[in-house]
């Protein structure tokens, strides 16, 4: 299977890699990883102040703060995965890359705020299972 890790670095993530870890009757083998960092995209203005070459060095150490660790955990746990990082709205691009990348399954934390919550803030995940094309798991 080709599997896309949405991670955000948060404790949500870190109990995804753990189910992840834990279930190797599911996810050991010839499965391919893919962890995908998204950064929310800087306004226009800061992006302008600041000048495209520091906007571009931020979104890259972001996205490392996220992604080694993950990598190395994976890694300590025998799963080979690749690094990905993308800058926009987070639900729409892990659902596009899902979908666009051929992806067998989506696997995601969720902060589980509850409905009134999704209603008031928005979700990552709820955008995601309803834009998305491929399965997806979510571990809470």
């Amino acid at each position: 299977m080709k599997i896309l890790l949405a991670v955000d670095g948060s404790p949500f993530t870190k109990k995804m890699l753990a189910y992840l870890t834990t279930h190797p009757e599911m996810f050991a083998g010839d499965n391919e990883f893919t962890a995908l960092s998204v950064q929310g995209a800087l306004p226009p203005r800061a992006r302008a102040a600041v000048g495209k070459e520091a906007v571009d060095a931020y979104y890259v150490e972001e996205s490392a703060k996220v992604l080694e660790p993950v990598l190395k955990f994976l890694s300590r746990h025998d799963l080979k995965a690749k690094g990905a990082a993308k800058v926009g709205n987070a639900g729409e691009l892990i659902a596009r890359t899902a979908d666009s990348g051929g992806y067998d399954l989506v696997m995601m934390g969720s902060h589980g705020h509850g409905t009134l919550g999704n209603l008031v803030m928005g979700s990552v995940a709820t955008k995601v299972l309803a834009q998305c094309k491929t399965p997806v798991l979510m571990v809470r």
